[in-house]
């Protein structure tokens, strides 16, 4: 049986159908989640993904991070149910408080649509065993508060625990350490910056890099399941 994995859409999300779309390009089962629900029954892992949900409003992500699913979400994470953040769903998951740090304004206060290279920091999390330590990915990057901040202990936590997940190799945002993602202490929850599912076709996107995070979750939901 093909993993399923759930796409939630809040009002203001702009990139739930491309996370789909690359979901089953992947191979999986894609299945879109409404924010005001709360039913998360036969999903396997679940992505938060990008857009301005609720404009923006207060914080990106502080409203989001109030609905219903996410609180659907957070309890799945408690029994281990993998889940990835993209941009705005990265925002999100902090809001939540299920991954640490913040995203703030990007230096200069300029809102960048780039293609970027990522070095991946940590190949072993639930959404990036497809890769290698070290390996770039060519991915798509377009937000204006994602510049990755947390406390100096936080950071330094992040780096002796090996929870940053992918850096910039450009740094454009002027995140500390040049962090572009990272994950949980348990390795199955990971947020990113950057929009993998913008690259998973060569018709569209600068290489297809991205689904190896949807290939890396189907291979984590298989050995859950095993």
């Amino acid at each position: 049986m093909s993993a399923t994995i759930g796409v939630i859409t809040f009002p203001g999300t702009l990139d739930d159908v491309d996370a789909l779309r690359a979901v089953r390009l992947a191979g999986a089962q894609p299945k879109a989640l409404w924010h005001a629900d709360t039913d998360l029954s036969g999903v396997d892992a679940v992505v938060v993904p990008g857009g301005f949900s609720y404009g923006d409003y207060l914080r990106s992500g502080a409203i989001a991070a109030q609905a219903a699913m996410m609180g659907a979400v957070i309890e799945a994470v408690r029994k281990g149910m993998p889940v990835l953040g993209i941009c705005n769903g990265f925002q999100i998951l902090t809001e939540a408080g299920l991954l640490p740090g913040a995203l703030t304004r990007n230096q200069h206060l300029n809102f960048h649509c780039v293609d970027t290279y990522l070095e991946v920091a940590n190949a072993e999390t639930a959404w990036t065993q497809r890769f290698e330590a070290g390996q770039h990915i060519h991915v798509p990057a377009k937000h204006g508060e994602g510049r990755f901040q947390a406390a100096p202990e936080t950071i330094d936590a992040l780096e002796k625990e090996g929870r940053v997940v992918f850096r910039y190799t450009d740094n454009f945002n002027g995140s500390a350490n040049a962090i572009a993602g990272v994950t949980d202490a348990t390795g199955r929850v990971v947020g990113l910056m950057p929009h993998p599912e913008h690259a998973i076709e060569l018709l569209t996107g600068p290489s297809t890099d991205g689904l190896g995070l949807f290939h890396s979750a189907i291979d984590a939901i298989s050995k859950i399941g095993a």
